[in-house]
């Protein structure tokens, strides 16, 4: 059956293999996540109960090939991320830390030992992993990182600090980008290396319902088989966050369509005035407008898909999609709020639970600003960054 919010048959669109997925993977959240995820959210726990089931659904590091990946296309990982962000924008984000950062960068720049050391587990839910990037002061530009590797003998030494890195403190490893004397390298890090620290974050006010980090690395040594060995330089990372830009171009779409569904519900069942709020004219252009938003994000996010299945997709076309959708996303969970009334600021409904989590959602992954920027550059040849 398909969506309320499909005013263009969108589903004509997909195969009946993308639609079987969808459809599984839409079935696993009604069911698994959202009878729990307000308890989750007000007592700020990730489940990590779930990451077995998430493993059997195939959704981690989905779109990769062999090592018990699924090798799934990029229109599957977009529709499973829309899913799974419908049910809270926490739970797309684990599958993309672990996925979309973590194991494509051992998949894109890793030794063949390093992929058969951990893909498959992580493949398998086994191993969790996190991607150390953003710094306490180097969040859009990553290229003034302080994080330095040294070269001691055969050996390797890290020290630095990391912040807002999910999964860190239930990780067993982690990706670490660092400075060295030939550049910026990656180093596939054993948690439990001495000199490893992960600090969760407390007290957020959005995406309560996921693990963020603060990473301390004091004199973590480690051997020459940990580096990254096919890659030098910010393309590295970057590759790899093009990887999550995408996934998040079809969750964020996912929070809103959830957004709009609850806001719509209410709509009619709820009595002002002798009718419901669906029959007043303010209420349904809310609702259009929404609808109309919903309809064009997903389409934008599968002709992205398409480009990407085909190799053809740009860098700056993923900005299109994640500037776009996640400020529309944004705008669609605060006017599906306003619907609820005041009932709408409690966690019995989603819409302002997906606009919290949405506004770290246009952040991380290239803020509104930087994604601008690559835009306007893309427009005009003129870099606007500095």
């Amino acid at each position: 059956m398909p969506d309320i919010s499909d005013l263009i048959d969108f589903d004509s669109l997909l195969t009946a293999d993308e639609r079987a997925l969808r459809d599984t993977v839409r079935a696993f959240v009604d069911s698994e996540i959202k009878p729990n995820i307000a308890d989750w959210y007000e007592r700020a726990v990730f489940p990590l109960e779930i990451v077995p089931e998430l493993a059997k659904l195939g959704v981690l590091g989905m779109h990769l090939k062999g090592y018990g990946c699924a090798g799934r296309s990029a229109v599957d990982y977009g529709l499973a991320g829309a899913e799974l962000e419908a049910g809270d924008s926490g739970l797309r984000t684990f599958v993309s830390v672990q996925g979309s950062l973590a194991m494509s960068a051992i998949y894109k720049h890793g030794s063949e030992e390093q992929k058969q050391e951990w893909l498959p587990a992580m493949a398998k839910g086994e191993a969790i992993g996190c991607f150390g990037l953003t710094e306490p002061t180097a969040g859009s530009d990553p290229g003034s990182m302080t994080t330095f590797a040294r070269r001691q003998g055969n050996d390797w030494v890290l020290n630095g600090a990391k912040r807002w890195i999910g999964l860190a403190s239930v990780a067993k490893i982690a990706v670490i980008w660092a400075q060295t004397e030939e550049g910026v390298r990656g180093f596939v890090v054993p948690t439990s290396a001495p000199g490893f620290t992960a600090t969760p974050i407390e007290q957020k006010l959005s995406m309560r319902a996921s693990i963020q980090c603060d990473i301390d690395l004091t004199n973590v040594r480690l051997p020459e088989s940990a580096v990254l060995p096919n890659v030098k330089g910010l393309k590295g990372p970057f590759s790899c966050l093009n990887e999550a830009r995408y996934g998040i171009i079809w969750g964020a779409m996912g929070a809103a369509r959830d957004a709009f569904e609850a806001a719509l519900d209410y709509s009619k069942e709820r009595m002002q005035f002798d009718k419901p709020l669906a029959g007043y004219q303010l209420t349904q252009q809310k609702l259009v407008d929404m609808a109309l938003e919903i309809n064009k994000g997903f389409l934008l996010a599968l002709h992205l898909g398409r480009k990407k299945d085909a190799g053809t997709l740009q860098p700056d076309q993923i900005s299109v999609g994640k500037l776009n959708n996640c400020r529309e996303a944004i705008n669609i969970a605060r006017e599906a709020r306003t619907i609820l009334g005041g009932n709408g600021i409690t966690l019995d409904y989603s819409p302002l639970r997906h606009a919290n989590n949405l506004e770290s959602v246009r952040t991380y992954e290239g803020t509104d600003e930087v994604h601008t920027l690559i835009l306007g550059n893309k427009l005009t040849g003129v870099p606007a960054f500095r």
